[in-house]
């Protein structure tokens, strides 16, 4: 059924259609309105599932982690200092291998204060062992749900997964989205069957104090778990696109790419300013393109080599920042490609911090300026749009 729907409504019907059974959330702006929906639809009984009221997002999590390793399939929803209160518990659930999938509307954290989009909070957990996808636009939020129970839940997978949107341009503005009927997704996926589940009946410890000799036996099998997960994302999304007829790009889309002379890499809702920017700078005769990271963990590694392979010149977009050298997304492009054959110019722009207007003319003369740049490697960091420093 066609809704013309926010990204948070998307969300909360993701969690619907995929029958998440135990809900343990707390409010934050922007991410609000999700549990509000979710709560509506419990009350209301078109939603199947228990409510748990927690006093904090890292309560939520707690709750999560125990109805999980019960047996229960599992959703929440955050954003900003929500997420980052979670620290703890993230790492707990990936080493628990509890598939539990979370909404995180993508916000900055303060201070100062703000509520405007930024990846930062999302990308302060990337080692934490949670899958991590950014979506463009409001129909890929519910799909990317209904893909992240399908992955996480496999047994050779187990790892929870975060769902992120842009703050307030996703969370809070209306597109048209297909909600597939429950069947549908029945078909796709099935109920949550784990192998191991914490029973009454049958009591076992999990997740008691290990020896040295057999700690880092976990971490490499969660290692392990992340990496057939490349693989992993790739046949969900095939096998997807055959339940649902969608295809949102794999780990990493390629717009206009092949035989480029300049491809800005991207990730989040800025991806689809920019491919209208591409489509006019092509009609001008300027061979320029995009790459939109989807899945930011695990890192899609085979994917940018073969990008790397398309063009000359490839400059990074961080929609976040880190104080080592070059951007988070930046430096895992360069640590992909470091060594290999006939690797492109490298260059980095920290863009959009705090919800910061990353308008088609400030997207077009990024581009025209990466056009520009000559050969070797630029390893000065840019921040665009900074007073005295970049700003246009």
């Amino acid at each position: 059924m066609k809704m013309v729907m926010t990204g948070n409504y998307a969300s909360a019907y993701g969690a619907k259609v995929c029958r998440a059974e135990v809900i343990s959330a707390y409010p934050i702006t922007p991410q609000t309105s999700i549990v509000e929906k979710i709560a509506t639809l419990v009350s209301s009984g078109e939603m199947k599932a228990q409510f748990v009221k927690v006093e904090s997002e890292h309560s939520a999590m707690a709750a999560l982690i125990s109805a999980s390793m019960a047996g229960a399939r599992t959703y929440t929803a955050t954003s900003s200092h929500g997420l980052l209160l979670m620290h703890e518990l993230l790492i707990w659930s990936a080493g628990a291998r509890t598939p539990i999938v979370m909404s995180n509307v993508c916000r900055a954290n303060g201070p100062p204060w703000s509520v405007w989009v930024d990846h930062h909070d999302s990308i302060a957990q990337r080692d934490t062992g949670w899958m991590q996808v950014f979506c463009e636009g409001n129909q890929e939020v519910l799909d990317s749900i209904i893909m992240g129970y399908k992955l996480s839940e496999r047994e050779d997978i187990r790892l929870p997964t975060m769902i992120n949107e842009d703050a307030f341009i996703l969370s809070h503005t209306v597109e048209p989205v297909d909600v597939p009927d429950m069947e549908l997704v029945d078909s796709f996926l099935p109920p949550y069957n784990p192998r191991f589940r914490l029973d009454v009946d049958e009591p076992y410890g999990f997740g008691s104090l290990v020896m040295p000799d057999m700690y880092m036996e976990f971490r490499y099998k969660l290692n392990e778990a992340m990496e057939a997960a490349r693989q992993g994302w790739r046949d969900v999304e095939k096998d997807f696109e055959k339940h649902f007829g969608r295809n949102h790009g794999g780990l990493v889309e390629f717009y206009q790419c092949e035989g480029a002379d300049a491809v800005l890499i991207m990730a989040g809702s800025i991806a689809s300013t920019a491919k209208d920017v591409v489509d006019k700078l092509r009609s001008q005769g300027k061979k320029v393109g995009l790459a939109r990271i989807r899945v930011f963990r695990p890192f899609p590694v085979e994917e940018i080599r073969k990008l790397a392979g398309m063009t000359n010149i490839l400059a990074m977009c961080d929609h976040s920042y880190t104080f080592g050298h070059w951007g988070p997304m930046a430096q895992e492009v360069r640590g992909a490609l470091y060594g290999t054959k006939d690797m492109p110019m490298l260059k980095n722009y920290i863009v959009g911090l705090g919800g910061k207007d990353m308008t088609p003319e400030v997207i077009e003369k990024l581009f025209l300026k990466t056009l520009e740049l000559k050969s070797g490697l630029d390893s000065e960091i840019e921040w665009i749009g900074v007073k005295g420093h970049g700003e246009w």
